[in-house]
C-alpha cells in the first residue's frame, strides 16, 4: 500500500511498534512509560488509530490472545511511513496550559480560588519534575540518550512552570 500522511499520535504508535508487536493495552503502557512526560495520548486515541493504521497497511494484526487482545506488528510500509514522518518538519508547538488559561482570568477568581490554583499547580509540577528526573537518570543509566534528551525537555518544562508560578500575580 502507498505511504500516507499520518498524525503525530499514529506516528508515535508506529515508533513504539519498532520495539516489537504489541496489543493496544501494551502500546498504551509503552506510551505512558516512554512518552507521557512530554506527549499525551489517551486510550481512546490509541484504539481509534490502530484500525486505521491496519487498514492503511502500516501495521498488521496478529492472532488474538487472551480476552480477545489483538497484537499489532509494524509492516515494511509502516516503517517507511514512520521514517518519512521523522524526516518532516514537526510544525509549531501547541501550548494548552489549563493553569495559564485560568490565570488569564485571575481578576475573576476569588482569593481562595487563586491560591488553590497556584498551590495545586506547584504541587503537581514539583512531583512531576521529581518523577521525570528519575526517568532521566534511568534512561541515561540504560544508555538511552535520545529518551533521556526528550525527558530533559519535560524536566525543563516543569522547571519553567515552577519558575513562572513564583512570579504569577497574587492578591
Amino acid at each position: 500500500m502507498a505511504d500516507t500522511e499520518i498524525n503525530p499520535t499514529a506516528a508515535a504508535l508506529l515508533g513504539l511498534l519498532h520495539e516489537g508487536p504489541m496489543t493496544g493495552g501494551q502500546l498504551m503502557a509503552a506510551a505512558e512509560r516512554r512518552l507521557a512526560p512530554y506527549w499525551s495520548m489517551t486510550r481512546s486515541q490509541v484504539y481509534r488509530e490502530l484500525p486505521g493504521l491496519a487498514e492503511q497497511g502500516l501495521v498488521r494484526l496478529g492472532k488474538p490472545g487472551p480476552r480477545s487482545s489483538q497484537p499489532y506488528a509494524l509492516t515494511a510500509s509502516g516503517k517507511r511511513t514512520f521514517s518519512r514522518w521523522l524526516s518532516e518538519m514537526p510544525g509549531r508547538d501547541t501550548i494548552r496550559n489549563p493553569v495559564a488559561l485560568r490565570v488569564a482570568f485571575g481578576n475573576l477568581h476569588s482569593d481562595t480560588q487563586l491560591r488553590n490554583l497556584y498551590e495545586t499547580a506547584q504541587q503537581y509540577h514539583t512531583e512531576a519534575l521529581a518523577a521525570v528526573r528519575d526517568q532521566v537518570k534511568a534512561a541515561k543509566k540504560e544508555g538511552e540518550t535520545y529518551d533521556a534528551s526528550a525527558l530533559e525537555f519535560a524536566a525543563g518544562y516543569h522547571k519553567a512552570a515552577l519558575a513562572w508560578l513564583k512570579t504569577a500575580p497574587r492578591r
